[in-house]
């Protein structure tokens, strides 16, 4: 309401000025003439002076409307653009913290592109429309409800034809404002594009070197940077009209103006001071109805992009607690005939899946790649839920736990280790906050990375690069299992944590981490039958179902698959050694 009161004052003081030109040059053109009359006599120096005067005052006068209108127009911008931003930054916020609530589903099913896309362009978009587009609108629309009214009032003939090209004008800077947003958005997917391309490239650059590709990788970016080129000399050419196009159609009006108002001046029936003001009249009216079709298509983006973070914001999260059960777990957790299907792709990870553990047990899950052990993972920690058959954590289903709980009593390492582009220490202490420096330091030794972390200039200080990749691939994963352990939890999950360590490491984290399973239910998920020494009970999974499960001592005996995959994996040790 406030944009609309100070946009209605700054049109007025826009307008006033006009008023005082036609004023002044009348008063310049009738003064000349009686200065002629009086020529030679004594009171011309008299009139002269009386006249410079009154042309002082009205140049004081049309300074005070400018500094006034300025005054107003920041005011203007102040309430509708402030207002925009705002918008935008409550937006942002609302969209980012509902990516949060989304499940993990969302992003098996979405590319980060078009996330990114949706909380950065689309908002973006949104914001022109609520910000500029409304003003610039408000602009245009109080304009003509003030303006042409009084137009008319002084002069119909002059007005209509100060007014033939403006619609011309709107509709052509709208067709060539389409062709400059198509384009921008073929740049735009073109650039996109090339950073995908270099950013893979930059990230796989041990791979491109190893292989010998530079050459082919440079040529492949000359191709994609040469297709960004044409399209970008494409919107070049069509931005070199738009000025000129403007320019040309203002011309005409002026042109117009100064024609037909000539005629009505020679006729007698308007002063000059009527042909300037209406010159001023045409170049106040030429910016508002040019921007009358920019603003038409920032609404079509606009109501394109906020259908788009619509979809988004109406996705609901279906991995939600039925009784938001808050309390401290024991640890106990049974599968009782437990199926699931990834959605996205229709593969059936898990087949009436039934095994038991009890509170600060330790079981170990082998299986051979795409077995189905990190889906197990994933559906304790309530990542994904099951379809079909339960999962129960202390003898009550999984569902009726509220999930920051369940997940803040877990600690998870994952199979792909995720390093944040921080110090080692933020790294470790990720998972809780004001976390003490003893408890980091002590993770990082059960962990096995103290002694190498302190080789480091920096030692924990030490930030690491993007994903991780200062560290090596064991290091990594020696980090994320001191984040795990850091947390002190009830449930401890290793999802194939040691794939990237050599056997040797593996035994001094295994033996260390003996110390830290105990009083804690551990999950031990691997393909390694090493691994799973640790373990009390172990469940042997292929293609999603349970072929054998009992003691390490038990499976060997009983000569199944279990004791294949021990015989395959000694033997090539003792190859390796």
């Amino acid at each position: 309401m406030l944009g609309i009161l100070f946009t209605i004052l700054t049109l007025i003081f826009q307008i006033l000025p006009a008023q005082l030109v036609r004023y002044a040059l009348n008063l310049v053109v009738d003064n000349i003439t009686l200065l002629k009359g009086f020529s030679g006599a004594d009171i011309q120096e008299e009139l002269f002076g009386s006249f410079s005067k009154s042309i002082i005052f009205y140049a004081i006068l049309m300074l005070g409307l400018a500094v006034v209108r300025g005054v107003f127009l920041f005011l203007v911008r102040q309430t509708i653009i402030v207002m925009s931003r705002h918008v935008e930054f409550d937006l942002k916020n609302e969209v980012y913290t509902h990516y949060q609530s989304l499940p993990l589903s969302f992003y098996k099913a979405n590319n980060t592109g078009d996330l990114m896309n949706r909380i950065s362009e689309d908002v973006s978009r949104v914001r022109m429309y609520v910000g500029p587009s409304i003003m610039y609108g408000l602009n245009l629309a109080i304009l003509f409800i003030i303006l042409i009214p009084y137009m008319l009032t002084i002069n119909v003939e002059l007005t209509l034809y100060a007014l033939i090209p403006l619609p011309i004008l709107s509709f052509s800077i709208y067709f060539v404002n389409n062709i400059i947003n198509k384009r921008s958005e073929e740049i735009q997917i073109a650039q996109s594009a090339l950073s995908t391309y270099v950013q893979e490239a930059f990230s796989g650059i041990r791979v491109l070197k190893s292989f010998v590709r530079e050459s082919d990788s440079v040529n492949n970016f000359s191709v994609q940077s040469n297709e960004y080129k044409n399209k970008s000399l494409r919107l070049t050419i069509v931005n070199a009209m738009f000025f000129p196009l403007i320019m040309a159609l203002i011309g005409l009006s002026n042109i117009l103006v100064i024609y037909i108002g000539s005629k009505q001046v020679i006729e007698g029936s308007i002063t000059f001071g009527v042909i300037a003001e209406y010159i001023i009249y045409v170049n106040m009216l030429t910016w508002p109805v040019t921007a009358l079709g920019w603003i038409t298509s920032i609404i079509q983006r606009a109501a394109a992009s906020q259908k788009r973070i619509n979809e988004f914001l109406s996705t609901k999260n279906d991995i939600v607690s039925t009784e938001n059960i808050d309390k401290p777990l024991s640890g106990r957790i049974e599968f009782n005939k437990v199926s699931f299907v990834y959605e996205d792709s229709g593969i059936k990870a898990l087949h009436d899946i039934s095994f038991n553990v009890e509170p600060g047990e330790s079981l170990a899950i082998i299986g051979t790649t795409g077995s189905g052990k990190s889906t197990v993972a994933n559906l304790i920690c309530r990542m994904f839920d099951v379809s079909g058959g339960s999962i129960s954590i202390d003898q009550l289903e999984i569902s009726k736990y509220k999930t920051s709980s369940l997940r803040g009593q877990i600690g998870y390492v994952p199979q792909e280790v995720f390093l944040f582009s921080d110090s080692i220490k933020n790294n470790i202490a990720f998972g809780k906050q004001d976390m003490l420096e003893e408890k980091i330091l002590n993770a990082a030794k059960d962990a096995d990375l103290y002694d190498n972390v302190m080789e480091f200039p920096e030692q924990f200080e030490t930030v690491l690069g993007e994903r991780g990749i200062t560290l090596s691939g064991g290091q990594k994963q020696r980090v994320s299992i001191a984040r795990a352990i850091v947390r002190e939890p009830k449930i401890l999950i290793l999802d194939d944590a040691l794939s990237a360590v050599d056997t040797k490491t593996e035994h001094i984290i295994l033996k260390s981490m003996e110390k830290i399973m105990k009083g804690r239910t551990s999950i031990i998920i691997s393909h390694r039958v090493s691994s799973a020494k640790l373990a009390a009970k172990i469940v042997v999974l292929d293609e999603g179902k349970i072929v054998e499960q009992g003691t390490h001592d038990a499976l060997l005996s009983a000569g199944g698959a279990y004791k294949e995959l021990y015989e395959k994996q000694l033997i090539a040790e003792e190859l390796a050694d």
